[in-house]
């Protein structure tokens, strides 16, 4: 692996691991500790699990925002599903996902 590669999976670790920051302080209220989990394992894992744990960041991010929904909290729901969304964009962007 070639210094390029590493600088590039290191940065991709960072930027998954700065927007799961931001949707851990979102969802404070329904977080269990898994995004503090998934953060470690970004943060300490092979860069070869990045787009499973993107997928997986997403799919929290989305049961946030249906629980905010459940409790009529809207501006939560709100922050939590820009923060979604930008979970995705980054996925898609980092070739982590489909652009489906």
């Amino acid at each position: 692996m070639n210094e390029r590669t590493t600088a590039m999976q290191q940065y991709l670790i960072a930027e998954l691991s700065a927007r799961l920051e931001q949707l851990q302080a979102a969802a404070v209220r329904y977080d269990s500790g898994e995004l503090t989990q998934l953060r470690q394992a970004i943060e300490t894992g092979p860069a070869t699990g990045l787009a499973v744990a993107t997928a997986r960041a997403i799919s929290l991010a989305n049961s946030f925002c249906w629980q905010s929904l459940a409790c009529g909290d809207v501006p939560a729901f709100a922050r939590q599903a820009e923060i979604a969304a930008d979970l995705r964009l980054f996925g898609v962007c980092a070739h982590l996902l489909g652009d489906a």
